[in-house]
């Protein structure tokens, strides 16, 4: 193969989704030379098929729900039903927009851009479109795909998986989504609020079951009230076609008819056929192995995103994408604390947090040294406003700094960035207590929490 170019590139970024794009963006900033190779569309899983167009279903189904609902607010309206098509529209123009910004970004910094499937050829260079474009520095970013269970025939109609959820050209009168993680009830808050019959399988004890218990609990609690269904503490055995849909049969023999089967039990990396293994880059079932600073096991490549072991988030993939152009850069930059990085799971209500869990805390610090406090968004005017019911949970080492904020209700995702710094920074519920939060705002709920935490309460009581 030939050199798509007379130069070495101090940078090949494989794969062009947050991780890739963001790596390529700041290294172009830092003046190197970058090429980005990207086989479908530039902004990957989180601007096509994940992050971006299901908040935008989120928010269509939000508006129903305020259609159906606006009379106990003095409003009255009527509500005639999804129009699916529209509701795709809306959502693929929000799409484009971003897609049509990232493009002119990337082509501003002047990153080589490269649309094709690129494999790995050796430690400084990758295959594309018959030709070998070579770099000082190659960085590993191919990303996810959904996963499925063995036996489990992902059909793209019955059984789907998230993509074909987010392109599907109906509302399913029932559906069953296996997985109560961050996908799973995702789905069903904004299918149940197009009108769909919703039935939840998670095999673990609770839905969300990486977040704080609490929390998990309080989701449960507003799932019920809104009438969505789910299995708990039992896992999937088996699915088979029925006459006009899907029966779902658990380990214990329990049964589940429904239109559509969503298998929402995570994603797995794109790490096959891609070169990694024949050019030694250490691996475990699938994951491309990484240090604290992005390195792989081979010293001219890094790896990046949802193809490394570490949170399946869009914004962690930015920030590493960007560890690794300053490292290249030769600047410092100081690695992640995954601890520190702010977790949304947008559903309604939402579910947002910050560091660790109470359970964590006990492990970490022991028991008597873990002290916690619930804040109720009922002593919240605005929440109260909104109509909106939840907590904020504080999780502190005694007489030391929060290491866990755990927030469920209506726009709690809003209100983590002011969690991120409490945590990040390390504050002492005192010093937290000092600041004056606008009234009336939500985030005074996190004012109000940490002022109890200090001894001084003022729109609670024990």
């Amino acid at each position: 193969m030939a050199n798509d170019a007379s130069t070495v590139f101090d940078l090949v970024i494989l794969g062009g989704g947050s991780g890739g794009y963001a790596a390529a963006l700041r290294a172009a900033q830092l003046g190197l030379d970058v090429a980005l190779i990207e086989k479908n569309k530039l902004g990957g899983t989180c601007l096509h098929q994940g992050c971006i167009p299901t908040k935008a279903l989120l928010h269509a189904g939000e508006i129903a729900d305020q259609a159906r609902e606006s009379e106990q607010f003095g409003v009255k309206t009527t509500f005639e039903g999804i129009d699916i098509a529209a509701v795709h529209k809306y959502k693929d123009d929000v799409v484009a927009g971003l897609y049509k910004g990232l493009q002119g970004l990337v082509a501003s910094r002047k990153v080589t851009y490269i649309e094709g499937e690129g494999r790995l050829s050796s430690p400084t260079s990758v295959d594309v479109n018959g030709q070998r474009v070579e770099g000082r520095h190659v960085l590993l970013a191919t990303g996810s795909v959904p996963r499925s269970l063995p036996g489990l025939n992902i059909d793209g109609d019955r059984i789907i998986s998230s993509d074909h959820a987010l392109v599907l050209n109906r509302v399913p009168q029932s559906a069953i989504i296996l997985g109560g993680g961050v996908i799973g009830v995702e789905f069903a808050s904004a299918w149940k609020s197009f009108g769909t019959d919703v039935t939840i399988v998670e095999g673990l004890p609770h839905l969300v079951p990486v977040e704080d218990e609490n929390s998990s609990k309080l989701l449960e609690r507003a799932f019920r009230k809104r009438g969505i269904k789910f299995n708990l503490g039992t896992f999937f055995q088996s699915a088979e076609y029925t006459a006009d849909g899907v029966r779902v049969t658990l380990a214990d023999g329990k049964t589940f008819e429904a239109e559509v089967l969503l298998v929402a039990i995570g994603r797995g990396p794109v790490s096959q056929n891609l070169g990694y293994e024949e050019q030694g880059v250490a691996m475990d079932r699938g994951y491309v192995l990484v240090d604290e600073y992005m390195r792989t096991n081979v010293p001219t490549l890094s790896a990046v995103g949802d193809l490394v072991p570490t949170l399946q988030l869009a914004h962690v993939g930015f920030a590493e994408g960007i560890l690794v152009a300053e490292r290249l850069a030769g600047l410092k930059p100081v690695p992640i604390d995954y601890d520190g990085v702010p977790r949304v799971t947008y559903c309604h209500p939402e579910v947002a947090s910050m560091g660790i869990s109470e359970a964590k805390a006990k492990e970490l610090y022991g028991a008597d040294k873990v002290v916690t406090l619930k804040y109720n968004l009922a002593g919240n005017g605005k929440s109260k406003i909104l109509k909106t019911s939840g907590e904020v949970k504080l999780v502190q080492v005694r007489d030391g700094a929060v290491v866990g904020i755990h927030m469920v209700g209506d726009r709690m995702g809003e209100q983590v960035g002011e969690a991120q710094l409490i945590y990040n920074w390390e504050a002492l519920p005192a010093e937290v207590a000092q600041l004056i939060h606008a009234h009336p705002t939500q985030s005074e709920a996190l004012g109000e929490a940490h002022l109890a935490l200090a001894g001084k309460p003022l729109h609670a009581h024990d």
